[in-house]
């Protein structure tokens, strides 16, 4: 998608780790290993590594270059310190990728953790623990910010996933320290917002997830953009109930019924067809080992909800995923979890697909990851609500902190 580096740069005017000399330096790393947990008898580990593994060639490159690393992620969203959301597990998995010493701090900042900063010799890595365990990160505390510039020569901020946050460890610590991108932020915002200046046509859009409202600002973008906006998930039942149809109890928000209302009107006046399901798979229960039924239609009967599209939507959408040159998929089109079909059979076009292909969104990676498919794509962003700010023309604050090219 982008060919050179003169095309990179021009999508990406910020400096990144080819920019500074690293050579023998700290660099306070803010990484995105918010990953899932889970419980292997008494001990917790990485449910998926996906985010971690993402990290690696900017790790790798400071690595290879004699810098040491600390490193800097939240995990989770912690009320106080709880012990299960502590990042040794993500430690653990770190060390087994990189296949090397990776050391745990106590804490986020202080004398010790400084002292350890200090301690790291060239290519050799602290993992920080949570930063959310500092109440000071999501306020941007000054002081905290003060601390953790402390531990580094050099701000390397590698973690989209948190580019549309103004904390401490994503945009106030960028104003104290010669601040650059890893290689990991400079990919995602650069093919994100290749979207926007230059996608190539036919392009296609498709957006699942449950609220209209949590993409209204994209779906007015892409209105301008797009040759065609597929419309899946929960959230294809505003629109559907604008028309009339029928939704039983189906998840619909009566706000987004507005929504949905405008967007349409919105579409009708524009060149881009804005596309809904034409048949449903239903349920009477969300659980496994309830009734199930495929309807030809997209009418859910009273007692009924929808949980996927139909095999003749999946057929039709995988269609137009063969003919398009773009394709940005954001959201399962079902509850794929228990309903797989249409997201796999959407996943599958995409994988079987010439045209550039991107994904954004936690629940459209896991899917992926669960098919097996994710390598397929040209790119699967790390970040759902960052990808989503900044397809809506949105400003990154921990983007914009860095220091331009």
């Amino acid at each position: 998608m982008i060919a050179t580096a003169a095309d990179s740069r021009r999508l990406f005017p910020k400096k990144t780790v080819r920019d500074v000399d690293v050579t023998d330096k700290r660099c306070l790393v803010r990484v995105d290993f918010n990953v899932p947990l889970e419980r292997d008898g008494a001990t917790i580990v990485v449910e998926d590594d996906s985010r971690i593994r993402a990290a690696l060639p900017t790790i790798d490159y400071l690595k290879t270059r004699n810098a040491g690393l600390v490193l800097v992620s939240h995990l989770g969203r912690p009320q106080d310190r709880e012990p299960e959301l502590s990042m040794a597990p993500v430690s653990r998995r770190l060390a087994e990728l990189v296949q090397g010493e990776v050391r745990q701090a106590a804490n986020v900042v202080g004398d010790e953790v400084e002292a350890a900063s200090h301690e790291i010799g060239p290519g050799q890595m602290l993992v920080l623990e949570n930063c959310r365990f500092e109440p000071g990160e999501t306020r941007n505390d000054p002081e905290l910010v003060r601390r953790l510039a402390r531990l580094g020569d050099i701000f390397v901020n590698d973690a989209f996933g948190t580019a549309h946050r103004a904390h401490a460890t994503t945009e106030g610590v960028a104003h104290e320290l010669p601040a650059v991108a890893g290689f990991l932020l400079e990919r995602e915002v650069s093919v994100l917002r290749s979207l926007l200046k230059e996608p190539r046509h036919p392009f296609v859009v498709l957006l699942g997830g449950a609220k209209v409202g949590d993409k209204i600002g994209v779906i007015e973008q892409f209105l301008g953009l797009a040759d065609v906006i597929l419309i899946g998930g929960a959230m294809c039942f505003a629109f559907l109930a604008v028309r009339g149809v029928p939704t039983g109890d189906s998840l619909l928000n009566e706000g987004d019924v507005e929504h949905a209302r405008r967007l349409l009107e919105l579409g009708d006046r524009s060149s881009c067809r804005i596309e809904l399901p034409r048949d449903l798979v239903v349920t009477e229960r969300l659980e496994p080992g309830g009734s199930v039924k495929e309807l030809d239609d997209t009418a859910v009967p009273a007692g009924w909800m929808g949980v996927d599209i139909g095999r003749r939507t999946a057929e039709f959408w995988a269609d137009e995923i063969a003919r398009a040159s773009t394709v940005f998929w954001n959201g399962p089109v079902g509850v794929f979890e228990l309903f797989p079909a249409g997201t796999r059979t959407i996943a599958e076009a995409l994988a079987e697909s010439d045209a550039t292909t991107v994904a954004g969104g936690g629940d459209t990676a896991a899917a992926l990851e669960r098919f097996g498919l994710a390598s397929k794509l040209t790119h699967v962003s790390t970040g759902g609500g960052a990808s989503l700010e900044l397809l809506e023309g949105r400003r990154l604050p921990g983007v914009e902190a860095l220091d331009d090219a």
